[in-house]
């Protein structure tokens, strides 16, 4: 067992230092210069003040460094917990602002996929049990699951928000309020948080749905299930063993939608300008913020990677042929 688990938490490391790597050089490839841009918008007008303020931000930000100790200073800073300085809320640290966005991102994640993934595959059973609903939940969800998340969220605002005026469609709370431990403040951030969630929740509830339905209806067709009818066993009993056996791929299928909803989450915080990591990715390539940029990224990869570690620990609990493959391996 430890066999497995130390195999599998090497390919994690492996995969998390090929994509810190990526994630350091994809702003570099970025075009345009973020210390010109800086000194652009100062609008200076003596060249030697503009000339000192280049090296002055070259110095502070690293970037007068060689590429190659550039490199090596963000691993040191990375495993120090320092992401470096913003250049677009300068002077302000990349993880002081990271630790603002990342609980409302955290808000519209895991409801979304925990509560889509359960929702969905509670219906997709249902649906595999009867025509009619079948005829209901098909259609639907394949609707659901071909919106692109943006679209969707953008149909949500205009008419929840703008045409039946129910819900606020941009920020996380009130434009007049200050976050505080009051009842006001909650609603306000319920109110501004549901449209966001709904558009996640929606085009992924479709996805869970048809592919529930269809591993159902696969396994009820399958050697064992007409085994067991042929023995007399109940039918709630091999739907059971049906649905058990419906679960496994659905456990997978979770790690691997997880890239598919954080990137949703991405265009969805964007449409509603919601304070979320989306938010500063979008914020941070229009003012060329390699630091707020790479901390972004990096909040992403670890989080999906930790989710798939987590899916991979539940699939062994929960499917005996891997624990059966685990002590074969052992011995």
């Amino acid at each position: 067992m430890w066999r497995y688990f130390g195999r599998k938490l090497l390919i994690y490391l492996l995969t998390l230092f090929a994509a810190v790597t990526v994630n350091w050089m994809i702003p570099r490839f970025m075009p345009g210069d973020p210390v010109q841009s800086r000194l652009a918008r100062a609008s200076l007008q003596s060249p030697e003040a503009s000339a000192a303020m280049e090296e002055y931000y070259r110095s502070v930000f690293g970037l007068d460094l060689p590429v190659w100790q550039q490199y090596l200073n963000f691993w040191g800073g990375l495993l120090r917990g320092d992401l470096g300085i913003s250049m677009w809320l300068f002077p302000q640290p990349v993880t002081g602002i990271l630790a603002g966005a990342v609980p409302y991102s955290l808000a519209l994640l895991v409801p979304a996929i925990l509560l889509s993934w359960y929702a969905g595959n509670k219906l997709g059973a249902l649906a595999a049990r009867g025509r009619w609903l079948d005829n209901t939940v098909l259609p639907v969800g394949y609707l659901l699951t071909a919106m692109p998340y943006m679209w969707l969220a953008l149909l949500l605002a205009w008419s929840l928000g703008i045409v039946a005026d129910l819900f606020p469609v941009a920020g996380a709370y009130g434009f007049g309020l200050q976050p505080s431990w009051t009842w006001t403040f909650a609603a306000s951030l319920l109110a501004h948080w549901f449209l966001p969630f709904l558009s996640l929740f929606l085009v992924a509830l479709g996805g869970w749905a048809i592919g529930m339905r269809n591993l159902i209806i696969y396994e009820l067709e399958s050697d064992y299930a007409n085994y067991l009818e042929s023995l007399g066993a109940p039918r709630r009993l091999v739907r059971r063993y049906a649905f058990r056996n419906a679960m496994l791929p659905q456990l997978t299928g979770l790690a691997v939608q997880l890239g598919t909803i954080v990137a949703g989450s991405l265009l969805t915080e964007i449409v509603f300008a919601y304070p979320g990591i989306g938010y500063l990715i979008l914020q941070a390539i229009r003012n060329q913020d390699f630091f707020l940029l790479q901390g972004a990224f990096l909040f992403i990869v670890i989080g999906v990677l930790i989710a798939n570690f987590v899916v991979d620990l539940v699939y062994v609990l929960v499917d005996p042929r891997v624990r059966v493959q685990m002590q074969g391996g052992a011995a």
